[in-house]
């Protein structure tokens, strides 16, 4: 049972999160050969006070760029 898990910083819609399950699931099934009901997903959302990129955290970058809330 092939396992795929992701880890990515929160924000993005179901819409985007059931695609990348699809398209994940996709290419293990194309690559491996599994059967599609044996693949499983995971999906880890970090928020983004707790993602650092170069010493600050991902919501401090988004402010200072002006893309946060």
């Amino acid at each position: 049972m092939p396992l795929i898990q992701v880890t990515m910083v929160e924000g993005r819609s179901p819409a985007q999160k059931r695609a990348l399950i699809e398209k994940l699931t996709d290419a293990v099934v194309d690559t491996l050969g599994a059967k599609r009901e044996t693949v499983r997903v995971i999906l880890y959302e970090v928020p983004k006070s707790h993602w650092g990129v170069g010493g600050v955290s991902k919501e401090e970058q988004d402010a200072r760029l002006g893309e946060g809330p």
